[in-house]
């Protein structure tokens, strides 16, 4: 495969993992009689995705996403309960995916991989538990600084139970194919990538590799899993590689997390402005001030 057709290919992948996103949010909201646009609905999917991937363990996706809907007309409790929805269809959804792809090919993943991570963990140690522990303050720190969402929803308890015994079945059962479509198109961008090598590595162990890198970035305390994803990735984790770990690491961490936070950005801008964007953030900054003045 050419270096043109793998980047074509896997911009149309990024495309597709961003609009499966906001599809699937869009049904379920219209399930919840909350009905917004698809514009409304991409907005709040993709910058949250873009606040996902600069900070720790995605802590910073939903109440960005809240914040999105509540400037859409979404109400909060709404926009909750939709979140929880959404995490009901995709975490089992992923977990079939990781044990079906465990079932087949983790055996051969790990025979090939095993000696390079333990050889790479061995040496680099020291730098993976520095990461470790600046990515859990950099957690609590966030932790504290995230608006308190759950104390608006505890008071609205009785709404979100109105809201989630509206939800039909045909949202859910239709965010199954979309969750699936989306998983793959992220999982797949590595292995169109691997394809422009000389001599690729089988695609079975390497797609499982894609899939771990992808989502362990859920469990590492760095944003994007920085640093302890990156020596993962150039430390065997996908299997060898040969003379194009660096360089693929590096494309490949453009579509999965510069491009996608860029696009938030530029989504961000165009659907608040400039001016929106300062206010929310002086705003931030008055509360965080207060609150450090109550203590």
């Amino acid at each position: 495969m050419s270096i043109l057709e793998a980047h074509l290919i896997c911009s149309l992948l990024v495309v597709i993992d961003l609009v499966t996103r906001a599809l699937r949010f869009q049904w379920i909201l219209a399930g919840l009689r909350t009905p917004v646009s698809f514009r409304d609905s991409f907005v709040m999917t993709t910058v949250a995705d873009a606040a996902a991937a600069i900070t720790p363990n995605r802590i910073g996706a939903e109440p960005t996403r809240l914040a999105a809907a509540a400037f859409a007309g979404v109400p909060v409790t709404a926009a909750f309960v939709a979140v929880t929805y959404e995490l009901l269809v995709t975490a089992p959804v992923t977990a079939a995916a990781a044990g079906w792809l465990a079932l087949i090919y983790a055996p051969r993943w790990w025979r090939s991989a095993s000696p390079m991570l333990a050889a790479t963990v061995h040496r680099t140690w020291p730098v993976i538990v520095l990461l470790v522990v600046m990515g859990i303050v950099g957690w609590i720190f966030l932790r504290r600084a995230m608006p308190k969402t759950s104390h608006t929803v505890r008071r609205s308890t009785r709404r979100a139970w109105a809201y989630a015994r509206r939800m039909p079945a045909w949202p859910l059962l239709a965010s199954v194919p979309l969750t699936l479509l989306g998983l793959a198109a992220r999982v797949a961008i590595l292995p169109v990538l691997a394809l422009t090598l000389p001599f690729p590595p089988p695609m079975g162990p390497l797609t499982f590799g894609s899939f771990a890198l992808l989502y362990a970035q859920i469990l590492v305390p760095t944003p994007s899993g920085a640093g302890v994803i990156d020596l993962g990735f150039v430390g065997g984790a996908v299997g060898n590689l040969g003379d194009h770990h660096r360089q693929l690491l590096l494309i490949w961490r453009i579509y999965t997390t510069v491009a996608v936070v860029g696009i938030g950005v530029i989504v961000a801008l165009k659907a608040y402005g400039v001016a929106a964007l300062s206010a929310l953030a002086k705003w931030r900054e008055r509360k965080k001030a207060k609150n450090i003045s109550e203590i």
